[in-house]
């Protein structure tokens, strides 16, 4: 099954959250897993990280806190996901040492690849100012994408 984990998931709640602040407000750690239900520890290493890697700045202070970097239609699910748990793998095929016994002979490997190739594609298009917009419309799927026609339900 292929599943987000709990930091990419946390990660992603917490960039919706500071997407939706207005005028360059600025949200702690506390704030953010008190609202979710997030454990503090785990965000505090997730928001970190996120800093770390140019998503968002950390200020000090008084009314310190957390804001996004840059404009959220520049930041996609994808480049999010990989920051936090590096690359995303549907099956071992597709990695470096993608070769097994099956190889020779395998069915699915192509059709895996396609798939593989369409969920990154997907994530690519959906920013997170798609994530935090509130309106009932479906995020994007790109039209080469093989996963085009789907419908994504909401949670």
């Amino acid at each position: 099954m292929l599943k987000l984990t709990k930091k990419a998931d946390y990660g992603l709640i917490s960039l919706k959250h500071l997407a939706l602040l207005k005028d360059g407000k600025t949200a702690s750690a506390k704030e953010i897993a008190e609202a979710y239900r997030i454990p503090a520890p785990i965000l505090a290493k997730v928001l970190q990280k996120l800093a770390r890697d140019g998503f968002l700045v950390s200020e000090q202070g008084t009314n310190g806190g957390y804001r996004l970097s840059k404009d959220p239609r520049t930041m996609t699910a994808l480049e999010v996901i990989r920051a936090i748990d590096g690359p995303i793998i549907l099956t071992n095929c597709f990695t470096e040492h993608g070769e097994c016994e099956l190889s020779a002979k395998c069915s699915v490997r192509e059709p895996l690849r396609k798939v593989h190739v369409g969920i990154l594609k997907l994530l690519d298009s959906i920013t997170i100012h798609d994530l935090s917009d509130d309106t009932d419309a479906e995020l994007p799927v790109p039209a080469a994408s093989p996963l085009a026609g789907l419908r994504v339900l909401p949670s």
